[in-house]
């Protein structure tokens, strides 16, 4: 475990999938980050590569030829090797090897990051192709926050403020093995893009706001008093909790560069949707921000 701190946060990093396991609040004396209980949801905050979601019947055609690829991907249950670590920053790599290539068949160098900027985490992606053939990619995020306050009999637990602005979002939504319907619901608002996180928000599964319709979440309690942020470039959102014995104590919010397959896809990997590319050497770098209000 790895572990950066200044003022007004702590936070530790496991090397098994470079997760983000605890985001310290030292000025209110809080756990952020979801803890993980198998009875909800053992994760925390898990990176999803070389997939986001799942592919259609767990498998998936590379260059003509066909993989098996559980959900999200197997980056997160591998274990990466500390690559530097400063006073504000940590970084992790994992090098594509014999067990990957059985799952995905790049050669690949994965980097994640963290730094401390104040009240917040600077969450850093770096994805190098290190093979002679083009690469075909996802990646995404999935940190799960406790709720402030959380009444698990309360009739609103909280609520997701969105920007930009929009009073007609468009919605996708999941449906059959964990893969995308072809309808898109819309989501109306009265009020400044205010989401409620009610017992019925997520029965379909995940909210998913795609074509970079929002490019910050805030995360309210039960009085509207902002306490998370997450800011972002990506061009999908997921919003998610499970449905298990009513409200579970925590929501995850997941920007993405990437998305689960829609219902009945056979194509290639490489004309997945929001698939990223990287020739030969090639490298993709992001980030994402959780900040504390």
């Amino acid at each position: 475990m790895v572990q950066l701190e200044n003022d007004f946060i702590k936070i530790c990093v496991n090397l098994h999938g470079a997760e983000l396991t605890s985001i310290f609040n030292k000025l209110t004396n809080e756990e952020m980050l979801w803890q993980g209980d198998p009875a909800y949801w053992k994760r925390q905050s898990p990176v999803l590569f070389p997939i986001v979601g799942s592919v259609w019947n767990n498998t998936y055609r590379y260059n003509g030829t066909e993989y098996a690829m559980s959900q999200h991907g197997f980056a997160r249950d591998m274990d990466f090797v500390l690559k530097e670590k400063t006073d504000t920053s940590v970084f992790f790599l994992l090098c594509s090897n014999a067990d990957t290539k059985e799952l995905y068949p790049a050669d690949f160098e994965l980097e994640i990051g963290y730094e401390l900027d104040g009240r917040s985490v600077k969450v850093m992606w770096n994805v190098k192709n290190t093979g002679c053939d083009d690469m075909h990619f996802q990646i995404g995020a999935h940190p799960a926050f406790n709720y402030k306050g959380y009444n698990s009999e309360a009739d609103t637990q909280g609520y997701f403020s969105l920007l930009p602005i929009d009073t007609n979002y468009r919605l996708s939504t999941i449906t059959e093995k964990g893969c995308l319907g072809h309808d898109i619901a819309k989501i109306y608002y009265k009020e400044h893009c205010i989401i409620p996180i009610t017992k019925d928000t997520f029965n379909n599964d995940a909210l998913i706001l795609e074509d970079s319709q929002v490019i910050s979440v805030e995360l309210q309690d039960a009085n509207r008093t902002p306490y998370i942020k997450l800011s972002f470039d990506a061009p999908v959102v997921g919003l998610w909790s499970p449905i298990k014995q009513g409200y579970a104590p925590f929501v995850c919010i997941e920007p993405w560069y990437g998305r689960c397959d829609k219902v009945g896809y056979e194509g290639e990997f490489a004309q997945r949707d929001w698939v990223m590319h990287l020739s030969a050497n090639g490298s993709f770098r992001t980030y994402y921000t959780i900040e504390l209000l």
